[in-house]
C-alpha cells in the first residue's frame, strides 16, 4: 500500500480529532475510494502512486531541495478585472 498517502491520510484523521478505528477507516476508506487499495489488497494504481512517489522523492534529492518534492500542482492565480 502506498505508505505515504497512509500517512498524509493518518494526520488528516488525527487533525480531524479521530482516534482508533474512526481513524483507521477514514484513512483505508479514502484509499479504497481513490483506488489505491481494493479491501485490504494494494491496486496498480496504488502501487503506481507509490512508485511515482519514490521517484519524486530522488529529484527531490537530486535538485538539492531541504524539503521533499512537492507533489502537488501550483495553483493558478487567478486575475481580477477592474470595472
Amino acid at each position: 500500500m502506498p505508505k505515504f498517502l497512509e500517512d498524509k491520510l493518518k494526520a488528516e484523521a488525527q487533525k480531524k480529532g479521530f482516534k482508533g478505528k474512526r481513524a483507521d477507516r477514514y484513512v483505508f476508506g479514502a484509499m479504497n475510494n481513490m483506488g489505491a487499495m481494493r479491501g485490504n489488497k494494494e491496486t496498480e494504481k496504488g502501487a503506481e502512486m507509490d512508485a511515482k512517489h519514490r521517484r519524486d522523492q530522488e529529484i527531490g534529492k537530486f535538485r538539492g531541495d531541504s524539503s521533499s518534492y512537492s507533489i502537488h500542482r501550483p495553483t493558478r492565480k487567478v486575475l481580477r478585472r477592474h470595472k
